[in-house]
């Protein structure tokens, strides 16, 4: 039920998702600096207005000191004022001042007709020698205000801030994602029957230019799968078919004519051309599995030991002399099996188009095993040197059925090398045939 649900909701836009997401972040950021700032503004203002009470309380303790009691009284308004004997009763007060003591701590603050006021004290002495205490202070109105108005613009301010700002991402995201949606809709129009449809790249060289020239590089890729696998199908449809035509119109013609076509004769007809076909359905499984899963196992093999059981295989069996004089120790790491296969048919292959001789050598060269088989036959002609690791490719000097086999021999080679991290080449043999080079990762200890 849970999976059903997540199939069918509604994805979200990744226009919104990004909308939301910088809405958010910019909206606790000006709603901390806004905050930061009304606090650091409050306490501007309420510094600037405890040392304006300071320069007053100065100027008015030099009074005091010099005229005694009346000069707090005399004090004008706006500001309070209190002279105090040292156990805090009144001496003398300004007429705005309230008949209570004011505190005389630093930094006090005192509500007075509604109005905060911030209060500073020192000592003095009045003129006749008694020591007092006087307390000055001056109103916060001015700053509660503009701490009230700073603190109604911010209020209307960030939200304002954090809805332009949302229009833009809104307009910037869409419009950058609006090339990734016309690449959606003209990826999801190709099919297999119009897979040579491209993308319009913009070429404006950012992330959706390099997406959309990715995208046109697996569609190239599928393109190229594509044509390779209906090549496959009817190449391997054609290969398996001769076989079976074969066996059926001896089939037919032993029916017809018994006479003619004795039962021994017939037998020997299907068994080769069952063999044949065996040969190519496990050609055909054994390039599946390569591409499918690659090398089913993984292990050291002694690579040299592999040349000389199927250069010896070779040797006795064709009347071609296969030299593998030239073969040194090497160790990859791999699936033996696939190894084996792989190294069989390049050695049966130089056999098949060879005049007299094969040479095969193995050397370590730095990193890499180098496994090279020549044969002393026409050779293959550039053109067709990469061709020839194509599959159900046989060139025309090999056609023959007897020769030419099933086109799948070096295709499996190549298949099984790249499988194991190598590479394979053609070239000119020395004796001017053919010379195959395969290279391995060598295992070192």
């Amino acid at each position: 039920m849970a999976d059903r649900s997540r199939r069918v909701r509604r994805p979200r836009s990744i226009r919104a998702r990004a909308t939301g997401g910088a809405a958010v972040v910019v909206l606790v950021a000006l709603v901390i600096g806004a905050v930061a700032f009304v606090g650091v503004l409050r306490g501007s203002l309420s510094d600037g207005v405890r040392s304006s009470a300071e320069q007053t309380l100065d100027g008015l303790s030099a009074r005091v000191e010099t005229d005694g009691a009346a000069a707090v009284e005399a004090e004008g308004d706006d500001v309070l004022a209190q002279l105090q004997d040292g156990t805090g009763r009144v001496l003398a007060r300004a007429e705005d001042s309230p008949d209570a003591a004011l505190s005389g701590a630093e930094e006090s603050r005192y509500r007075h007709d509604g109005e905060r006021w911030s209060l500073v004290s020192d000592d003095v002495e009045l003129p006749d020698g008694t020591e007092s205490v006087l307390v000055v202070g001056l109103p916060l109105e001015d700053a509660d205000a503009a701490v009230r108005t700073v603190s109604v613009l911010l209020v209307v301010a960030v939200p304002v801030v954090v809805a332009l700002m949302s229009l833009v991402t809104w307009f910037v995201v869409g419009r950058a994602l609006r090339p990734v949606d016309r690449m959606r809709r003209e990826v999801d129009d190709v099919e297999g029957a119009n897979l040579h449809a491209r993308v319009a790249e913009p070429g404006s060289g950012d992330e959706v230019d390099r997406l959309a020239a990715t995208m046109n590089r697996m569609l190239a890729r599928l393109e190229a799968s594509q044509e390779a696998q209906q090549r496959f199908v009817s190449d391997a449809s054609h290969e398996l078919r001769s076989p079976l035509a074969t066996i059926r119109q001896h089939a037919e013609v032993a029916r017809a004519h018994p006479d003619v076509t004795g039962t021994a004769e017939l037998a020997a007809v299907v068994l080769d051309e069952g063999a044949r076909l065996q040969d190519l359905v496990e050609s055909l499984l054994l390039l599946t599995r390569v591409d499918e899963r690659g090398r089913t196992r993984d292990r050291a093999v002694d690579l040299d030991d592999l040349v000389f059981a199927e250069g010896s295989r070779s040797a006795g069996a064709e009347a071609v002399r296969v030299d593998v004089s030239g073969v040194a120790p090497a160790r990859v790491g791999g699936d033996d099996r696939l190894l084996a296969r792989a190294v069989r048919n390049l050695v049966d292959n130089a056999v098949r188009h060879a005049a007299s001789t094969v040479t095969v050598t193995l050397v370590g060269t730095g990193d890499d095993a180098v496994l090279t088989v020549d044969d002393d036959g026409q050779g293959i002609l550039e053109q067709d040197r990469q061709r020839v690791f194509d599959r159900f490719v046989r060139l025309d000097e090999g056609r023959a059925r007897d020769a030419g086999g099933s086109g799948l021999g070096l295709a499996i080679v190549d298949a099984v090398v790249r499988a194991h991290g190598g590479s394979t080449a053609v070239s000119t043999a020395p004796a001017g045939g053919a010379r195959f080079t395969v290279r391995l990762p060598l295992l070192h200890d």
